[in-house]
């Protein structure tokens, strides 16, 4: 399926959110995520199934000030 990850096209066989996060070896990192603009908590990262042309947004906290 197509998506778009952080503005890039991707193609991927991901099911779920948490199956993408795998595929990019980020299934352990401490990441904020949004799928179409709205936020998905971790604990539903397992549930959130992906669709074709969804948009994904993966974020790593910043430090700084």
């Amino acid at each position: 399926m197509k998506l778009q990850l952080n503005g890039a096209p991707l193609n991927s066989d991901a099911a779920t959110l948490q199956d993408l996060l795998e595929q990019q070896d980020l299934a352990n990192a401490k990441v904020a995520t949004a799928v179409n603009g709205t936020f998905v908590p971790a604990g539903l990262r397992k549930s959130h199934v992906l669709n074709d042309g969804d948009s994904v947004e993966i974020l790593a906290p910043m430090q700084g000030g």
